[in-house]
């Protein structure tokens, strides 16, 4: 037995909880911009992946007029910084919905550090960095699409083995339904299975 669900007919609140607690789980950009009076913004956005290898493209996608969005559109640059476990608190704090003018990094209390491409900082504490440029924006009802390119990356030395990036290093958050957000767990490793014909 199934339960059925029509978004047409279900509120749209419900189906929002719906999607968010089955389309697990999610990673976060944690997205750093400035406005255009100068002020630093910092907030989580867990609709969030890549879009493109060459060129390097990743997008996010802003559920109403957030100033994350706002701000790109006026400035053309953001960056998205990795959502690391022992941020966890700060994180969450920085989606807290302070009004225009305040920087989340001041009000929380996270530390910056200086970009090489891009205006908006990095996330000191914060393993990667994407510095990215507006690629385009596309509205889809009531939420908008930022496709950024990637200018420029910086990961930290530390979660680096062999010259990659680490997932025991860099400890990601996920986003997961309702007030749940994801740890890193188990991972298993599986080798792609290559199609030989006649086989």
């Amino acid at each position: 037995m199934r339960i059925d669900y029509d978004p047409a007919t279900t509120v749209r609140a419900d189906f929002y909880r719906l999607l968010t607690a089955t389309v697990v789980p999610r990673p976060i950009a944690w997205v750093s911009t400035t406005a255009a009076d100068g002020t630093d913004n910092l907030a989580p956005h867990s609709f969030f992946t890549i879009a493109c290898v060459t060129p390097p493209i990743v997008q996010f996608t802003s559920v109403g007029r957030k100033d994350s969005l706002r701000n790109i559109e006026q400035t053309g640059e953001f960056v998205v910084n990795l959502s690391p476990e022992p941020l966890f608190e700060q994180i969450n704090a920085t989606a807290t919905d302070f009004p225009p003018g305040i920087s989340e990094f001041d009000a929380v209390g996270v530390a910056r550090e200086p970009s090489l491409r891009v205006k908006p900082p990095r996330v000191a504490a914060s393993p990667v960095a994407l510095e990215c440029e507006l690629h385009s924006t596309v509205l889809l009802g009531d939420s908008t699409v930022v496709f950024g390119r990637v200018v420029h990356a910086a990961i930290a030395e530390d979660v680096m083995v062999d010259g990659h990036p680490e997932i025991g290093r860099m400890r990601p958050l996920t986003r997961l339904g309702k007030n749940e957000w994801g740890t890193l767990g188990g991972v298993r490793e599986i080798e792609r299975v290559p199609y030989e014909p006649g086989a």
